[in-house]
């Protein structure tokens, strides 16, 4: 890879670094927040969705968008609103007497900006790099998505020791600037044509056509399992403050810990999933979701700190085994042409799980915890039996047939070089017969 490459690999791995702390970072914040604004633990748990409903609705459009001017052009452009949102939060949250309003105005714009960089980070890896740099490029990008994922609550945390509303500047201190390095240093070599929206809407009919089930209880799984990460994290994030009196750097460390096991599992998994062509993989859904059921259910029954942290853990683990085998499934339904809608939509599910996570399990401060959790599982129990009933990976992944097609060419040319081996030419027929 040369030294203009690495630059832009770099310039794009920062992309889903910051992408993952636009909830990542606030969630062992939003206690603080709670208590400073003076507000529920439903109304700050919005503050989560407020950046996640946007989000997942730009997401499609970024989408097509990139299409038609090129990836470049809507992902700079993306980050600059994100982190122009977030000075907004932290402007509203420094003047005003009762921020909530212009906090929230700020997540919305966040989440505006927010929608489609990572997907749109993955094309543009696809476009400028080919072979085994693509394979390349796009792990170190999963792997900067994990990175981000384990440092925000930390990175949250300490941020928050300097003042409650201090991770809302930081967004746009961090982002504003990347968006402006690939303005200028990322460079497309694709050209980008115009091509009508009806063509999305046809190529999305034709590949649920015959997978709707599967690939629809696929996005299923990937929504309930962030939905509950981040749902029943945002929960024990208050209960360490209200219950433990633990603050700051410790309580970021603590919070780390499950999305560490969570990226981890999901990394490892997705090593292991290479090596055994895909092996097993509506295996791994059902026992992710299994852990996430487990983990709920102990995280109510078991008492104590680290008792509950554990439960956390087993959750953790349960998304880290549900996220990489949904990715492949979801990523693999269709040909590469289709993927980048088709992968649009389902980060755009993705999101309203995150979205609407923690303010639900809020609720458990007007209803109970008991009764909150109980009702918040069947969301798990029903993925795990749709799962069991409709994923089907010969349906979902026509593996035999991409087999075939990639096979095809070798085939074609091996049947060719036989052909021309035991198949006697015109010349020799001719000579034969003058020997005769």
């Amino acid at each position: 890879m040369k030294k203009g490459t690495k630059i832009q690999v770099f310039l794009l791995c920062l992309v889903p670094f910051i992408m993952v702390l636009g909830n990542s970072m606030l969630i062992p914040v939003l206690p603080k927040i709670k208590k400073a604004v003076g507000i529920n633990q439903f109304q700050v748990g919005l503050m989560v969705t407020a950046f996640s409903i946007p989000a997942g609705i730009v997401i499609p459009f970024a989408g097509i968008l990139s299409d038609q001017v090129g990836r470049r052009k809507v992902m700079a452009p993306a980050l600059i609103v994100y982190g122009v949102g977030g000075i907004i939060a932290g402007l509203a949250s420094m003047i005003l007497d009762n921020p909530y309003w212009g906090i929230m105005i700020g997540r919305i714009i966040q989440g505006i900006g927010a929608g489609g960089t990572y997907q749109l980070a993955m094309a543009t890896a696809g476009d400028i790099f080919k072979t085994q740099e693509r394979v390349l490029a796009l792990g170190l990008l999963e792997a900067s998505n994990g990175l981000g994922k384990v440092i925000s609550p930390i990175l949250g945390a300490g941020l928050a020791l300097i003042t409650w509303y201090f991770p809302f500047f930081a967004y746009g201190f961090l982002a504003i600037p990347i968006g402006l390095f690939i303005l200028f240093l990322i460079k497309e070599q694709t050209e980008f044509k115009k091509q009508p929206f009806k063509h999305y809407i046809d190529a999305v009919k034709e590949i649920f056509k015959n997978k709707a089930a599967g690939l629809l209880t696929s996005f299923f799984a990937g929504m309930v399992a962030l939905f509950t990460l981040f749902g029943i994290s945002s929960l024990y994030s208050d209960i360490l403050e209200k219950d433990y009196g633990i603050y700051g750097i410790t309580k970021g460390l603590i919070m780390a810990g499950p999305v560490f096991i969570m990226a981890s599992l999901s990394f490892g998994l997705g090593l292991l999933l290479e090596k055994s062509k895909n092996k097993g993989l509506k295996a791994f859904v059902i026992t992710g979701l299994f852990f996430i059921l487990s983990g709920q259910g102990l995280f109510l029954i078991l008492k104590g700190m680290w008792l509950k942290f554990a439960s956390l853990v087993l959750l953790g683990a349960g998304v880290g085994l549900v996220m990489t085998p949904v990715n492949t499934l979801v990523t693999g339904s269709c040909s590469s042409k289709r993927r980048g809608i088709i992968t649009c939509l389902y980060g755009s599910l993705r999101f309203f799980g995150v979205a609407i996570g923690p303010p639900l399990y809020g609720l458990s401060e007007e209803f109970g915890l008991v009764p909150t959790i109980s009702v918040m599982t069947l969301a798990p129990l029903l993925s795990l039996i749709l799962s069991f009933i409709f994923i089907k990976i010969d349906n979902i992944l026509p593996q035999e047939e991409s087999q075939k097609a990639n096979l095809a060419p070798a085939a074609e040319s091996s049947l060719e070089l036989e052909r021309s081996l035991h198949s006697p030419s015109k010349k020799s027929l001719t000579f034969k017969k003058k020997l005769r």
